[in-house]
């Protein structure tokens, strides 16, 4: 199962190396660059609520189809159906709360165009990693890989189209922005509608049976829950950026989302590594299996690489930011390296949390992110006045480390997890090592691009000797 599941592992982070750091540094941040800071804010605060709103639209849904697909695959062709029909509900839902909300906040005319845009669009993902759960479901993680990057390819060939050409590259409009994404998306979903019915011998057709609606929206309740709570404390900080700062507001964001969009890329492998999981924990779990080793195997391929990283981001944080936009500002970073910072605690809840869910401890799993919900909440009221963007980026650090050690913690308790004092020693001892490598590096009289270099060569080579990655391991693997 390990082996199975690195292979296919390997396989969508190379087909998602090639696309989406493309996607985030030469067309998304290309385009805040093209429309500025505060045309970008507005656009990142109607995505953020569009975002939080979701639970609404995806209903949990998503995870409950992988996890049941993964538990019995005879059962997609009478499980689709319904799970369509509730789509369709749930997007209308969607719409028409969130509009209602746009209008509660005092959004105008031009926000609201653009919060209508962007919720089509957001209702055409969530179409489309609906139909993924389904082949990543029945084990089909190479296929569903190819499927993960589909709508970003078209958005690069066509934003990078827009971009280039002067007449519109000169003159490019946010609008734009999110009118491409609605097309790609609306792309990629009937790909992929024509990929499931290939692999799968199941008959699909669209039906609204109320009763099974109704019985499938009822049991995915916790996961929307959960979803619902997780968007909020992830996602909330730009919005109270907007709400508590007005107009200056649009600005702080567009600073925030300059360092948020490294995060954010970093996160998507970490949602890779959570949707091949999910159904693997889950019928693992099934069939009694030990997933220790699985678990290990995870957190050695996440933890030292995200550490990696967000101790470059603390030494280079500056350099790094200025390099990449234009309009940087001198405190930008701080703010990336507070940002980075979190890095680690996604990959582990990325983890922990999909042990958790693929457990059913749905209870628990809601009760650790209302703590966080609460807690960032608060603690954006009292540092966003004074410290702003920074201010959000050290709630969202605090809140997002205090509830992946809540899951983690929680995980032991409720697999019985054995405690491995000597491979979290290791981990430990890696992070230390890491920081002063980063410091002897930042020392090195030469360019920071070459500094930068030496510490990740050092690094990788501690990975090896502490034997998270191991050239044997690897040799078997390529031979299998």
């Amino acid at each position: 199962m390990r082996r199975f599941f690195v292979k296919n592992l390997l396989f969508v982070l190379a087909v998602n190396i090639l696309v989406k750091p493309a996607w985030i540094f030469l067309i998304d941040r290309t385009v805040q660059n093209r429309v500025g800071n505060a045309a970008y804010g507005t656009y990142l605060a109607l995505f953020n609520l569009s975002v939080i709103f979701q639970i609404i639209l995806d209903f949990g849904l998503t995870n409950y189809n992988s996890r049941a697909i993964a538990r019995e695959p005879d059962k997609l062709g009478q499980i689709f159906p319904s799970m369509l029909s509730a789509r369709v509900v749930l997007a209308a839902l969607y719409m028409v709360l969130t509009c209602f909300t746009g209008i509660i906040m005092g959004f105008g005319t031009r926000e609201m165009l653009m919060l209508v845009a962007v919720l089509v669009f957001q209702s055409l993902n969530a179409l489309l990693q609906f139909l993924r759960s389904n082949v990543a479901g029945l084990h089909k993680f190479r296929t569903d890989g190819v499927l993960s990057i589909l709508d970003r390819f078209l958005m690069i060939i066509v934003c990078g189209v827009l971009l280039l050409i002067p007449a519109t590259g000169d003159h490019f409009k946010i609008e734009w922005f999110i009118y491409v994404q609605i097309a790609c998306y609306a792309a990629a979903a009937i790909v992929s509608y024509i990929v499931l019915k290939k692999i799968s011998k199941a008959s699909f057709h669209f039906t609204l049976h109320v009763p099974n609606v109704l019985k499938i929206m009822r049991e995915s309740l916790p996961y929307a829950a959960l979803i619902f709570l997780m968007s909020i404390y992830t996602r909330v900080d730009t919005i109270m950026l907007k709400r508590i700062l007005g107009e200056e507001g649009d600005v702080q964001n567009g600073i925030y989302a300059h360092s948020y969009r490294l995060l954010d890329m970093g996160n998507m492998f970490g949602v890779m590594f959570a949707s091949m999981l999910l159904p693997m924990f889950g019928r693992m779990l099934l069939q009694k299996e030990n997933i220790q080793p699985l678990i290990q195997l995870c957190v050695n391929m996440m933890l030292p690489f995200s550490v990696m990283v967000a101790v470059a981001s603390a030494f280079y944080g500056t350099p790094i930011v200025h390099t990449l936009y234009e309009h940087a500002t001198e405190g930008e970073g701080l703010l990336f390296a507070l940002l980075m910072a979190s890095f680690p605690a996604f990959c582990m809840m990325y983890v922990y949390s999909t042990l958790l869910t693929a457990n059913g401890s749905m209870r628990l799993l809601i009760k650790i992110a209302a703590v966080g919900v609460v807690l960032n909440i608060g603690l954006n009221l009292w540092l966003i006045p004074d410290h702003k963007a920074v201010g959000a980026a050290i709630s969202g650090l605090v809140t997002q480390t205090a509830v992946t050690i809540g899951f983690i913690i929680f995980s032991g308790k409720t697999l019985r997890l054995p405690v491995n004092t000597r491979w979290i020693a290791a981990h430990g001892g890696f992070v230390l090592i890491a920081i002063g490598a980063a410091y002897c590096s930042s020392m090195l009289p030469m360019h920071w691009y070459l500094q930068l270099g030496v510490y990740g060569l050092v690094c990788l080579g501690l990975m090896f000797a502490f034997r998270f990655v191991s050239i044997q391991a690897i040799k078997q693997l390529a031979n299998r």
